[in-house]
C-alpha cells in the first residue's frame, strides 16, 4: 500500500506560479513512475507530466500544452514528487492528482485544486 499526500495548490493569478507537492509513504525510487495528472471540470482526467524508469535514474515527459512552463522533479531525500508550474494560465485550472506506478498496480493522491484567474 502507498499513501500519497500532495500539497502546494491555490488560488493564483495568470502568469503567477505555484509549486505542487506529493510526499510518499514508499521510497520512492523503489516505484516504476510517478506522474501528475489534472482534470478539469467537464473534462476527462489527463497527463500533465510524468516521471518513468525511476529505479534507473528517472526519465521525464510532459504534455505539449505544458512544455516550457511546468516541471517535474524528484527530491529523494524527502520522498516527495514536485511539480513546479509557471505562466499559469486560465486552462490550467483544475484539480491535480498524484499518481504512482508499481508492479501491482498504480496508486492516486487525494487531489489537489489549483485555480487560475484572469
Amino acid at each position: 500500500q502507498v499513501h500519497l499526500v500532495e500539497s502546494g495548490g491555490g488560488l493564483v493569478q495568470a502568469g503567477e506560479s505555484l509549486r505542487l507537492s506529493c510526499t510518499t509513504s514508499e521510497r520512492i525510487f523503489l516505484l516504476n513512475a510517478m506522474a501528475w495528472y489534472r482534470q478539469a471540470p467537464g473534462k476527462q482526467r489527463e497527463l500533465v507530466a510524468e516521471m518513468t524508469s525511476i529505479p534507473g535514474g528517472g526519465r521525464s515527459n510532459s504534455a505539449d500544452s505544458v512544455q516550457g512552463r511546468f516541471t517535474i522533479s524528484i527530491d529523494d531525500a524527502e520522498n516527495t514528487l514536485n511539480l513546479q508550474m509557471n505562466k499559469l494560465n486560465h486552462q490550467d485550472t483544475a484539480l491535480y492528482y498524484c499518481n504512482a506506478k508499481t508492479l501491482s498496480r498504480p496508486y492516486w493522491g487525494q487531489g489537489n485544486p489549483v485555480t487560475v484567474s484572469s
